[in-house]
């Protein structure tokens, strides 16, 4: 039987090789170690890139890009200037000088102009009757000058560095010299000045008017003439209508008019004045007095003519007080721009008035100034046109002077029912006040027909609103250092303008006491 291959003998197992020891690994090298790293240079931060210019989109390439540029430049403009907000007091928003600030440098130049230049200036022939040539051109000069100085002052000092703006003489005054001594000082000169000067704008417009139509019409006119009184009703109720339009700014078109008709009408005189030549008898010695101290007095006279040629300066901070002002665009640099305008113009029209007429009439020059002489020694030879348009250019320039001059009483009128009110004026009422101004500046003119004779005397009183107060101001104001310059400038002309004045009044009211004057109360000639 075969044997099962189970049941087979096992083969005996090969013998187990012992196993042999591992040979040692090498043991690896110690790495060398890292050398510590040194600190890096800080990297210089590269300039940044100027931002490009991001181009204008596709919409605005169209005609409304400039307004919207603009728009937004104003916008930007308006917030860089927050930091200097001008204080503002809120009724200025309801008066009549300050509620629209939108005035610029000609608006500025046309209103100094229609106010700085008028009636008065054809007196100035006159004053170089008592004073002579040298004198009169010398103290003319002097005076432009000083006036033009008090003006930059005023400019100056509309706004203060902490933005507090006064918009008004009064209110300057008040900071200078305290409220009791500035209502003192200026309310009533200012008042004075504007009231005063309104009622002789219509004595000397309602005369133009009456010689105006006798000058048209002729001898042979059938028609009956109007009497003073009513030619002086005739011209308050034109410039009454006239001054409904509702504040400073929305005159600058009257003060326009008032400024060419006032240099036109300045022209024609000087120019006819020389045209014609000299009427027989001319002679340029002095006028002298039976005494010396009537001497005295008309030169006194003399220089206070000159003094009223340069009115106006009550209304400086009014008119400056029209236009906006920020910390990058001042006010007071539009309106020393229309202050030298306006000046250079006002030289041109008093210099050649003052010396031609001196020139063609010498002391035979009457009292009532160039117009007077030049119908008197040259009516009859002279066209009865120009002679018209001259009188019609006179009765538009005191229609025109007599708004900015009344503005500042309708802003006083309207400022007293602004305060008790706390609102603006209604329209009805800012009608009837002006209204009523115009019939008390009406009466007054008929009851007092010679104020424009008194010309000396308005300019002695006028005197230290248009050349000293504002040299004081400035000393209160501003403070420079004691003995300095500007100090001793400022000090020497406001204590000599005052001494001026004085002596003026005096000399004004003797003058009236000594040659007499024609009250004529209620009898206008």
């Amino acid at each position: 039987m075969s044997r099962s291959p189970l049941l087979a003998p096992s083969t005996p197992k090969a013998s187990v090789t012992p196993k042999t020891s591992k040979t040692p690994k090498t043991p690896k090298t110690p790495k060398t170690p890292r050398t510590p790293m040194t600190p890096m240079t800080p990297m210089t931060p590269k300039t940044p890139k100027t931002p490009r210019t991001p181009r204008t989109p596709m919409q605005y390439i169209t005609p409304l890009a400039s307004p919207m540029r603009k728009a937004a430049a104003t916008v930007r403009d308006y917030l860089e200037d927050v930091g200097h907000l001008t204080r503002l007091d809120p009724q200025d928003a309801w008066l009549p000088i300050t509620e629209s600030r939108s005035g610029n440098a000609f608006y500025a130049a046309f209103h100094t102009l229609c106010a700085g230049i008028g009636f008065q200036a054809l007196l100035l022939p006159v004053a170089f009757s008592f004073l002579g040539w040298v004198w009169g051109i010398l103290g003319l000069s002097l005076g432009f000058m000083w006036q033009l100085y008090a003006l930059w002052i005023l400019t100056q000092l509309h706004e203060s560095e902490s933005g507090v703006r006064y918009s008004r003489y009064l209110q300057l005054s008040l900071k200078a010299f305290g409220e009791k001594l500035g209502n003192a000082l200026v309310q009533f000169p200012t008042m004075y000045l504007s009231a005063g000067i309104c009622t002789a704008l219509i004595i000397i417009g309602g005369g133009s008017m009456k010689l105006f139509y006798e000058i048209v019409c002729g001898p042979e006119c059938r028609s009956k003439p109007l009497t003073a009184i009513e030619w002086y009703l005739v011209f308050t109720c034109a410039a009454v209508l006239i001054s409904q339009l509702p504040n400073l700014n929305s005159i600058a078109g009257v003060s326009l008019v008032g400024s060419i008709t006032a240099v036109a009408y300045c022209t024609i005189l000087w120019v006819l004045s020389l045209a014609k030549g000299r009427p027989e008898g001319v002679s340029y010695t002095t006028v002298e007095g039976k005494s010396e101290v009537e001497s005295v007095l008309g030169v006194l006279n003399g220089i206070g003519i000159i003094a009223f040629a340069f009115r106006g300066h009550n209304l400086v901070l009014e008119i400056q007080a029209t236009m906006p002002s920020t910390e990058k665009h001042p006010s007071r640099v539009p309106m020393w721009k229309g202050v030298r305008i306006a000046s250079a113009v006002i030289a041109g029209c008093l210099f050649p008035v003052a010396i031609a007429g001196y020139w063609a009439y010498g002391n035979l020059i009457p009292p009532n100034g160039i117009l007077s002489a030049m119908y008197r020694f040259h009516g009859a030879e002279t066209s009865k046109r120009v002679l018209g348009l001259t009188a019609m250019l006179v009765v538009v320039n005191c229609l025109c002077a007599f708004q900015i001059y009344g503005m500042p009483m309708f802003d006083i009128m309207e400022a007293g029912y602004t305060k008790k009110k706390n609102k603006p004026c209604p329209k009805w009422l800012r009608s009837a006040m002006r209204v009523l101004f115009g019939a008390i500046a009406f009466l007054i003119g008929v009851a007092f027909p010679f104020l424009s004779d008194m010309a000396s005397l308005v300019g002695g009183v006028a005197l230290p609103v248009t050349l000293s107060y504002p040299c004081f101001m400035w000393l209160s104001i501003k403070k420079p250092k004691r003995y300095s310059l500007m100090w001793g400038i400022n000090m020497v002309l406001g204590v000599l303008g005052m001494a001026l004045s004085i002596l003026l009044v005096i000399a004004g009211v003797w003058s009236i006491v000594i040659k007499g004057l024609k009250f004529r109360f209620f009898k206008p000639s």
